[in-house]
C-alpha cells in the first residue's frame, strides 16, 4: 500500500499552522497528493476542476442557514429565548447545559449532527438561555461570568457532537477506522462493532463533562453570591 499520498495531510497541517491562505493550502495539498500518487499533472488539475464544479453550490448550502439564523436573531429570536427561560424559575445554567449535552450527544449518535451547532443553536439559543438562567438568580452578572457561560455552552456542543457521532455506524471516521484496521493489520472488524465500542466512551464523556458543568455552575453561584451581597451592602451604605 502506497502511503506517500498521505503527505497531503501534512501539507494542510503545516499550511494552517503558519496561517497561509486556506484555499492555497487545500489546492497545494491536492497537487502534492496527486504527485505522490503518480498521477499526471493534467489529470490532477482535471480532478481539482471537476471537484470544484461538483461542490460549487456548497457555499450556498453553508451560508444560507447562517443568513436565516441571523435574520431570526435580529427579529427577536435571542430575546424570546431569554424570556422563555426567565419564566422557568427552577431552571439553572447547569441543568440547562447538561440537558443540551444529553440531547446533542443522543441526536449525534442517531446521525442528526446538524441538529445543533455553534451558529445555528449555541449563539442564538443555548448561550442566551444559559445566561438568562443565571440572571434569574442574580441581579448582577459580570461580563467575565457571561463569557464563561458562553464558552461552556460552546464546549458542551463540541463534546456532545464529537463523542455522539462516533456511535453512528455510517459516520465517515468509523468507515475510515474499519478500512485502516483491515489494510494495516489485517483486522476485519465490522463497522457496527466499532460503533458499539464508542458507546462506553460517549457515556464517560457525558459523565465527565456534566460534572464539569455542575462544578462551573456551583463555583459561579458562590462567586456571584459574594459579588451581589457586596453590591447590596454598598447600595445600602
Amino acid at each position: 500500500m502506497n502511503y506517500w499520498p498521505l503527505i497531503g495531510i501534512l501539507v494542510i497541517v503545516v499550511g494552517f499552522l503558519i496561517r497561509l491562505n486556506p484555499v492555497l493550502v487545500v489546492i497545494s495539498a491536492g497537487i502534492v497528493t496527486g504527485i505522490a500518487a503518480k498521477m499526471p499533472l493534467l489529470e490532477i488539475f482535471e480532478v481539482l476542476g471537476q471537484r470544484f464544479l461538483d461542490t460549487r453550490n456548497l457555499p450556498l448550502i453553508l451560508l444560507l442557514p447562517l443568513g436565516v439564523i441571523g435574520l431570526l436573531e435580529r427579529h427577536g429570536l435571542k430575546n424570546q429565548s431569554q424570556k422563555l427561560i426567565s419564566k422557568m424559575k427552577s431552571a439553572t445554567t447547569g441543568k440547562l447545559l447538561i440537558a443540551y449535552l444529553f440531547i446533542r450527544e443522543t441526536s449525534a449518535a442517531m446521525g442528526l449532527t446538524s441538529l445543533g451547532g455553534h451558529a445555528q443553536m449555541v449563539r442564538p439559543l443555548i448561550a442566551p438561555m444559559a445566561e438568562s438562567a443565571m440572571e434569574n438568580r442574580f441581579e448582577d452578572v459580570p461580563q467575565e461570568s457571561r463569557d464563561k457561560i458562553k464558552a461552556m455552552s460552546a464546549a458542551t456542543d463540541n463534546v456532545g457532537l464529537f463523542f455522539g457521532e462516533d456511535i453512528f455506524v455510517a459516520f465517515g471516521a468509523i468507515i475510515f477506522m474499519q478500512s485502516f484496521l483491515k489494510a494495516s493489520g489485517g483486522f476485519d472488524v465490522a463497522p457496527i462493532h466499532i460503533a458499539l465500542w464508542g458507546i462506553p466512551t460517549a457515556i464517560f464523556a457525558f459523565i465527565i463533562h456534566a460534572y464539569r458543568i455542575h462544578k462551573m455552575d456551583g463555583s459561579m453561584v458562590r462567586e456571584l453570591t459574594v459579588i451581589n451581597q457586596k453590591a447590596r451592602e454598598a447600595y445600602k451604605g
